[in-house]
């Protein structure tokens, strides 16, 4: 059903054919070539680039290379016509019959609509998330998880065996200083008078996590050593600030797998990943260069442990261990990935936040190292996300120290209208967004503006039952509508858009780009509501008309393989379809 994809493959093999033939020189580059939307939907159905493409390695004129390739394309069975535009483009017209096995399929397939074999069972990993735990899930933290989610469901749609992973962050100095929080807040709600330290957790939601050591344990702890209290609270608070994440991300139909940083250093991950690059011949004791500029007053020139990152890209070699023996962050961060790929995964995906873009080629080369090339780390970066209410700065949590928390987020708008927001920008910019615009019902709200689409189509199937009562009106029935009763200007766009469904969830895929997705939703929204516009208009032109069973049944199949289409995306997204509007929502724009 994905008409691009078909043409595409079968120019391509056309190609190849004729290289073997003799026809075209050796070495072309048929993998660049494309067939796309026009840009200029006047031009045509689809367009290719392939003369343009081919014509200078092949040396020949790119006009004249169309002209034959027209020739050629001219005769398959799904195009119309086809032209050569500019100085080489071809631009081609489906043939009706083509649309309208289209609208067949779609109906047919339900919401398997866009699926496709592409990544023949490949083992991909995402990971993301991934915060300490150290705290409640914040605001920024929702960008990455929305991110991370579609992104995975995107490949596990085009074919990919795909595994959703959350590392926790379960070991190193941060949660010794959360355990230590706790305890100091322990202290206080047993009576005493406390000051925390610099660098300790100021939320509250500490104060509940020693209320229930308390309320656990009594005033047992008081008098013990840190050596037997610090693993107790860091341990509690850990259990109990993850409990907190899985509940929101929960909220958020968000499931993943969730792996212990602390569990793969304890069970000697970390020595059996620095054991394989000793072996690689990637290790080595040396004396590092002191970073660029000003040296540090408390630069030590000192030989370390040293990682061969440089020749995989990095800027300079890293150090694996610290000056008291202990493994460094970078160390146990290569034990985790190097357990990913023991774990089958060649394809390793993570989200991470603007803050850690420094750390991106020292994670890579450490990945290509590890496994001796043999796995690769893709990073993609979320940027920061500020959210207002009537155009105000929303006021900061005291609770959770000073943060907005993801779980009143998505207490305040629902998991629907945060998920989708989130994808509303590409992830590399600024995401600003009001909560006021959010909620609103209003055509200027994105997430209302598709929803309000589909609930839309619901309603029309809805009035065309109570229309026509003898007939039937399901996806099985509506296959054997008569669709050449589609002609006017926007059934046409509605049906183009409903066929680029398929290689927007491929390339979105590909790209690592799932704004893409909600980018066509608004497109594919837009038409329908292009649709309803033109009955508003003239009467002739709406859905359902009351003295024509045949005019009726294919307009409304034509509607329920755009809400198919729509539902395909909206739940690629993570986003429940709505069905049925509000009274006051109908017949809004």
């Amino acid at each position: 059903m994905n008409l691009f994809a078909t043409l595409e493959t079968r120019l391509k093999a056309h190609l190849t054919t004729l290289v073997a033939q003799g026809g075209l020189p050796e070495g072309l580059p048929i993998d660049r070539i494309t067939v796309e939307p026009p840009r200029d939907a006047s031009h045509g159905d689809f367009a290719t680039n392939a003369a343009m493409v081919l014509a200078k390695p092949a040396k020949t004129n790119p006009r004249a290379l169309a002209e034959e390739l027209v020739a050629v394309i001219a005769d398959w069975d799904e195009i119309e016509s086809t032209e050569v535009a500019g100085p080489g483009f071809i631009n081609m017209r489906a043939k009706p019959g083509a649309w309208h096995e289209l609208l067949r399929g779609v109906l047919s397939a339900g919401e398997g609509y866009g699926a496709s074999t592409l990544g023949q069972g490949q083992l991909v990993n995402v990971e993301y998330v991934s915060a300490n735990p150290t705290g409640p899930l914040h605001l920024g933290h929702a960008r990455g998880a929305v991110l991370g989610d579609v992104m995975a469901a995107l490949l596990a749609k085009v074919g990919f065996d795909v595994t959703r992973e959350y590392y926790i962050n379960d070991a190193g100095a941060q949660v010794d200083v959360l355990g230590r929080t706790a305890y100091a807040r322990y202290r206080e709600v047993l009576g005493e008078t406390i000051t925390l330290e610099e660098g300790q957790y100021p939320g509250e939601y500490m104060i509940d996590i020693a209320r229930a050591i308390a309320e656990r344990d009594g005033d047992k702890w008081m008098s013990a050593d840190e050596a037997d209290w610090l693993p107790e609270f860091r341990a509690f608070a850990i259990d109990y600030n993850m409990t907190q994440v899985r509940r929101t991300l929960a909220d958020m139909d968000i499931d993943q797998l969730f792996i212990s940083e602390r569990s793969i250093v304890e069970t000697g991950g970390v020595e059996r990943a620095i054991e394989k690059l000793t072996d690689l011949g990637l290790m080595y004791w040396g004396v590092l260069e002191p970073p660029k500029g000003k040296k540090p007053d408390d630069w030590e020139e000192r030989e370390q442990l040293l990682f061969r990152s440089t020749e995989f890209g990095d800027d300079v070699d890293r150090p694996l261990k610290k000056s008291d023996g202990s493994y460094t962050y970078f160390a146990n961060d290569i034990a985790y990935h190097y357990d990913k790929h023991q774990r089958g995964f060649a394809e390793q995906i993570d989200i991470w936040g603007e803050d850690h873009k420094g750390y991106i080629k020292r994670m890579q080369s450490a990945v290509a190292g590890v496994t001796d090339k043999q796995a690769a780390l893709e990073v993609i970066i979320c940027n920061i996300v500020k959210v207002f209410k009537n155009g105000e700065p929303v006021k900061l949590s005291k609770r959770a120290g000073n943060i907005v928390t993801l779980e009143s987020m998505v207490s305040e708008i629902g998991s629907s209208a945060l998920r989708f927001i989130m994808l509303t920008r590409r992830n590399n910019e600024v995401l600003e967004f009001d909560i006021a615009e959010v909620t609103a019902a209003t055509k200027d709200n994105p997430v209302f503006y598709v929803q309000y689409a589909h609930a839309r189509i619901s309603s029309a199937l809805r009035k065309a039952l109570e229309a026509f009562t003898d007939s039937r009106i399901d996806d099985t029935s509506l296959c054997e509508a008569e669709f050449a009763h589609l002609q006017t200007r926007e059934e046409q766009r509605l049906i183009s858009v409903v066929a680029q469904f398929p290689r927007i969830v491929e390339s979105a895929a590909l790209a690592r780009e799932p704004h893409r997705v909600a980018f066509y939703l608004s497109d594919l929204a837009g038409a329908i509501h292009g649709l309803w516009a033109a009955g508003n208009v003239n009467p002739a032109n709406r859905i359902v008309v009351d003295d024509s069973l045949s005019l009726t049944q294919a307009r409304l199949a034509l509607i329920r393989a755009a809400q198919i289409t729509l539902a395909a995306g909206l739940r690629l997204l993570g986003v429940v379809p709505v069905e049925e509007l509000r009274r006051n929502e109908q017949e809004l724009f």
